[in-house]
């Protein structure tokens, strides 16, 4: 008989199987991402169908099937739905996560414990309110983006490694060019547009929080067209994302 395992993970998304079932996915701690049968979820008798719904951190135990393993415990960990899908700006920021999450772990039982840690640390953030989740959304991105090596340049050349601040932004390219570099048809974003990407990609929100409103916007376009020139294809929850009208600097 197969042996039962175990493993954390935060579940990235649920999809209907049958009448009562359910496959949900997983990003795990030590086994990357997992699809596996969740039986019988979908009756008012389950015993722990409100602890598989997307954003949920759990403690699961799973039996190793023929095709798709299937879900025998679970353990609620830290319950970041509760304060995400009462507000619409966390919950679209958190589908857009999950989804991008999901995108970059194309392989199944890969471990991936740096994007683990990150989607989790990003979900906790969001169910809190204590930020901007527009903000916390990009960090994210940049940060995944990082991990599997396509982080934008921003503080040096895309193409020649040149020192910036350069003032040309290419997607194409890499990110940020230097004059004698830059493509036809780049953009020119604003130091503080930059200066923001940075801040978000390193964490320092300190930074983050001095950044005049007016930058957040053009950095969220430039952060979507990165990830999704990689990706080769637009995330269905990205456009989804509700951003609130910034106020005045003044």
């Amino acid at each position: 008989m197969a042996n039962l395992y175990r493993d954390t993970g935060v579940v990235l998304r649920v999809q209907k199987l049958g009448e009562a079932d359910r496959i949900i996915t997983f990003l795990t701690q030590r086994h990357g991402k997992l699809r596996a049968v969740a039986k019988g979820v979908r009756k008012t008798t389950s015993k722990f169908g409100a602890r598989l719904e997307p954003f949920c951190h759990v403690d699961v135990q799973f039996y190793p099937g023929r095709t798709l393993d299937i879900i025998t415990q679970v353990q609620t960990l830290d319950a970041f739905g509760v304060g995400i899908v009462k507000d619409y700006q966390r919950y679209t920021a958190a589908c857009a996560i999950a989804e991008t999450a999901d995108r970059l772990t194309s392989e199944e039982g890969e471990p991936v414990l740096r994007l683990y840690m990150l989607v989790a640390g990003a979900l906790k953030a969001l169910s809190t309110g204590e930020r901007d989740p527009s903000l916390l959304l990009d960090a994210f991105l940049m940060r995944a983006m990082a991990i599997a090596g396509w982080a934008p340049a921003v503080n040096e050349c895309a193409k020649c490694g040149d020192p910036g601040p350069h003032r040309a932004f290419s997607v194409q390219a890499g990110g940020s060019c230097c004059p004698n570099c830059r493509p036809a048809g780049s953009s020119s974003p604003s130091q503080d547009t930059l200066a923001l990407l940075s801040a978000l990609l390193h964490g320092q929100w300190t930074v983050v929080d001095e950044i005049p409103h007016i930058a957040r916007r053009d950095a969220s376009g430039l952060v979507a067209a990165h990830l999704q020139w990689h990706l080769e294809r637009q995330l269905r929850s990205l456009p989804l994302v509700e951003r609130k009208a910034q106020p005045a600097d003044g």
